[in-house]
């Protein structure tokens, strides 16, 4: 070998080891930064024009593609989960546990023992006004429920128009790195850094909707859903949403007073199983407002209804005709059966017993339509009222297929169902978080080991004085040479 090739071999090695020693910091400093992906230097044996050395050809960006797309698919399985359990948990707190003295159960409980105490006593006022107090106390309590159902549902109707907006510009920014990225391939830089940022922006969009990633020509890509969507080739696709300030429960998306999702202009279904972005976030708050929010609805219409026909029915308070209404009314009018969607956000007591409403409590004593005082010491109607309530009846609507029950079996079937919602919508998310964080520790694993970048810094470092040292032998036998 001549003395220029030696010299030529270890300069090459040098800024070989320099570069190299640059991709190792990055590694180390960047090794907790979301998105990014290891470096690795890539090297050949120079051999042209005669002379030879170490070729740099690149720094490869170290991913595994099917990995990072599992734990985004995982991602969007947890958030979407997650977004159900905060649902029925809120739910639950809504209507309370048994336990909870300001639950349903415990209301229609108490409501139930003032009209025993009112029996015992049907000439003291004072029980007959904490009667009506207890009747009316159980239908806000189901007015309450009803609008805290309404307000997860309006919650999640501004969570989808804010998650509508992030998507569409996350998608503009995937589609500008990929101009970029093709720019800069082209020009023979470095992609990695663009790549990382892409890779950030992919991930929080496949939290909101969960996307197959699809490479493309000069390292672009496509991002289609799992339900069929085209959200980004070559051009990002416009998801469309209209927002609303209110929701009740009569809203809908089917009557078209519930905005759906649109995607460059055209409809698409927005539902848990064949939605065209199903799974993820956005999924999750469109399930709240449109399928659990009302099927929560149903439930506590279903408990409401039942409490009108128990004290609407004439054989239980003989002052009533037909069509009047009896002690609880659907906002001071008799039940019509087909118009019960929203019921218990309508429920209230007899304005004629209610003296709160101008009312007399007295009629709870002696009838809704009773025009003067009867007899003080008659508890018949009290007894029937009280029996009323624990008559079992058939219900049917709120998930409750056709069964009997009394007033307060009821109120603690509809919790144990609630309750049970809940415990499966736990194990759901905990298998979620479990996939999701054992996805996490092995996309991490494949990522920056600071302890084998430290060895590989030892490595170059090696190198580095080797090629160093060849340098400097070769400046000795240069100057010695000019010294003869």
């Amino acid at each position: 070998m001549t003395i220029s090739g030696a010299l030529t071999n270890a300069m090459s090695g040098l800024r070989a080891a320099s570069r190299g020693a640059e991709v190792v910091s990055s590694n180390i400093s960047n090794a907790l930064t979301p998105g990014y992906a290891r470096r690795v230097l890539a090297l050949s044996t120079q051999a042209t024009g005669g002379a030879s050395g170490v070729q740099i050809d690149g720094v490869v960006r170290i991913m595994d593609a099917a990995l990072a797309s599992d734990r985004r698919m995982a991602e969007a399985d947890q958030t979407h989960a997650d977004s159900r359990v905060q649902f029925h948990t809120r739910f639950e707190t809504l209507i309370g546990t048994p336990d909870d003295p300001a639950s349903l159960s415990a209301r229609i409980a108490g409501f139930e023992n003032s009209l025993i105490s009112a029996a015992s006593r049907p000439d003291a006022p004072e029980r007959l006004v904490a009667s009506v107090g207890a009747a009316r106390d159980l239908a806000t309590g189901l007015r309450d429920a009803s609008a805290g159902v309404q307000a997860a549902r309006g919650d999640a109707d501004r969570n989808i128009a804010r998650m509508v907006d992030e998507l569409n510009i996350a998608l503009e920014h995937v589609v500008e790195l990929n101009t970029q990225i093709t720019a800069l391939q082209v020009q023979g830089g470095n992609t990695a850094t663009l790549q990382d940022q892409r890779q950030q922006v992919v991930d929080r969009i496949a939290t909101l909707a969960p996307v197959r990633e699809v490479p493309r020509d000069n390292g672009q890509i496509a991002l289609y859903s799992t339900g069929g969507a085209v959200l980004i080739d070559g051009t990002a696709a416009v998801i469309g949403f209209e927002p609303v300030n209110v929701v009740t429960p009569h809203m809908s998306l089917a009557d078209g007073t519930l905005s759906g999702l649109t995607v460059n202009g055209q409809s698409v279904r927005t539902d848990s199983d064949r939605g065209a972005l199903r799974g993820g976030a956005l999924a999750g708050q469109f399930a709240i407002r449109d399928e659990h929010g009302v099927a929560a609805q149903a439930q506590l219409d279903t408990l409401a209804r039942d409490l009108i026909e128990r004290f609407e029915d004439p054989a239980v308070d003989p002052t009533l005709g037909a069509g009047d209404a009896g002690l609880f009314t659907d906002g001071g009018a008799p039940l019509d059966p087909l118009d019960t969607v929203g019921l218990a956000q309508r429920l209230s007591v007899n304005s004629a017993v209610d003296p709160q409403q101008g009312g007399e409590a007295w009629r709870i004593r002696d009838g809704m339509n009773a025009v003067v005082q009867g007899n003080a010491g008659d508890a018949t109607l009290l007894q029937a009222f009280s029996q009323a309530l624990n008559d079992p009846r058939p219900v049917t609507g709120g998930g409750i297929g056709g069964q009997s029950f009394g007033a307060m079996s009821l109120a603690a079937t509809l919790a144990s169902n609630i309750g049970a919602d809940r415990t499966n919508a736990e194990q759901i998310l905990s298998f979620a978080t479990s996939r999701l964080t054992e996805l996490t520790e092995r996309q991490l694993a494949d990522g920056v080991d600071s302890d084998a970048e430290i060895q590989r810094l030892m490595l170059i470092e090696r190198a580095y004085a080797a090629n160093a040292r060849v340098i400097e032998t070769v400046d000795e036998m240069m100057q010695t040479l000019l010294r003869m």
